[in-house]
């Protein structure tokens, strides 16, 4: 029964680890300017300015 105590403590560190890696992964694969591109294209959309 400790042993899944001790995953359940740990598990949050796992998935925040894993949501950092990903992110510098798609950071590396030029992602993140294709997705900057798109938010402020729905930004300007919305407010009306685009």
């Amino acid at each position: 029964m400790s042993f899944w105590k001790k995953i359940k403590q740990k598990g949050w560190l796992w998935g925040m680890l894993a949501g950092l890696a990903f992110l510098g992964i798609g950071a590396v694969g030029g992602q993140f300017t294709v997705i900057w591109r798109k938010a402020v294209m729905i930004c300007l959309e919305c407010i009306g300015i685009g």
